[in-house]
């Protein structure tokens, strides 16, 4: 059975309660298609008796595995080639020539999905800066969902998945065959430390640092919410810290005390001096 209108909001106004993120209308369909495939793998025989099981769920949990089922977690390895390119050409030959006396870096990927942006990242300072290896580097990587913490951790991928964005060189390089699967090389997965974060909620105790990569995540969130996390991650970074944010994110008309690395189609953002 296709689900109600008055079902429909209470998804809607659920996941917007536990994770602010903005189901809007239209979006039926795809609540409805999510909510099967939970129902199926909760043994439940339909969306309306597990709509029934969630209204009287006392410990949260079916709640929480709601809301996670509505999360998109589409990604790939090195998607987009702009910020990469950025990091490799700016931001990081920047970043690390001013800490070349404490030879530290804080990086935080804060919506990582199944694990690929941050270890696109944590290849990319193998691959381009191989002296990292002695510096003290602290990486976070955080999402709201469990379920793609726990893949992320693993850092195992399918053939369909290694195969999007990512170089044969490096698969070769750093993955190992397990299976059908690859699974990324346990000297790069130690490199990343995973936490659940709810960006929406408030954030627990992490570094000043020096690159936060808040990538196409912002695009699901009211404009009041997006404020919010962006003075947040404005409190996060150092004065001279880069902020990331997704191809059609920007944080201009929400948050100017942030500006824009380049005028062309922006991906990195920094403060403006007048807010140091």
């Amino acid at each position: 059975m296709a689900i109600t209108g008055n079902e429909f909001n209470y998804i809607r106004n659920l996941v917007r309660e536990r994770s602010a993120l903005v189901l809007e209308p239209g979006k039926e369909y795809l609540v409805e298609s999510r909510l099967q495939l939970l129902a199926r793998r909760e043994g439940v025989a339909s969306i309306q008796e597990l709509l029934g099981r969630l209204r009287t769920d006392a410990s949260g949990g079916l709640q929480r595995k709601v809301v996670e089922a509505m999360i998109t977690a589409e990604t790939t390895f090195f998607r987009d080639v702009r910020p990469f390119n950025s990091l490799r050409k700016i931001v990081l030959p920047e970043i690390l020539a001013r800490h070349t006396s404490d030879r530290t870096l804080n990086l935080w990927c804060a919506a990582t999905s199944a694990g690929q942006e941050p270890y696109s990242v944590a290849m990319t300072l193998r691959e381009d800066f191989p002296a990292i290896v002695s510096w003290n580097v602290r990486f976070i990587a955080s999402d709201l969902s469990r379920e793609l913490l726990e893949r992320a951790r693993e850092g195992r991928y399918s053939q369909l998945e290694v195969n999007r964005g990512l170089p044969a060189a490096l698969l070769v390089k750093y993955f190992r065959k397990w299976g059908s699967e690859w699974q990324i090389h346990p000297g790069i997965r130690s490199m990343i430390e995973f936490q659940e974060i709810n960006l929406a909620k408030p954030w627990p105790a992490l570094p000043r640092m020096d690159i936060i990569l808040m990538r196409n995540v912002l695009i699901y969130f009211d404009i009041e919410t997006k404020k919010i996390i962006l003075q947040r991650a404005r409190r996060l970074l150092k004065p001279d810290g880069y902020l990331f944010l997704g191809g059609s994110e920007t944080t201009i008309g929400i948050d100017d005390s942030f500006e824009p690395l380049t005028n062309d189609r922006p991906c990195c953002f920094r403060l403006r001096e007048s807010c140091l």
